[in-house]
């Protein structure tokens, strides 16, 4: 999927719609030991399938999360959910 790399859209803080630069994030690590992990961790434990099934492989395409950032104000913010591609790119427009 090709996605242009600057773009106008809505920037909240500006109320208005602005020139914004897009980037790509990566997805934050878990947070292992908290607890409601742990929690989760330990009604996991000895079950075959309750709650949930564990997933014995990886999905073949990841999310994509992007961030955008206005040019004016400088904010950055994202919009909307990620959405699943095999191949991203971005374009200059």
């Amino acid at each position: 999927m090709k996605f242009p790399k600057v773009m106008r859209t809505y920037c909240p803080k500006c109320n208005k719609h602005t020139v914004h630069e897009v980037e790509m994030v990566k997805k934050k690590s878990r947070r292992t030991m908290a607890q409601g992990q742990r929690r989760f961790n330990r009604k996991l434990k000895g079950y075959g399938s309750f709650p949930r099934p564990q997933p014995d492989y990886e999905k073949s395409t990841k999310k994509i999360d992007l961030r955008y950032k206005c040019t004016v104000c400088g904010k950055k913010h994202m919009r909307g959910q990620g959405w699943r591609a095999k191949k991203f790119e971005f374009v200059k427009k």
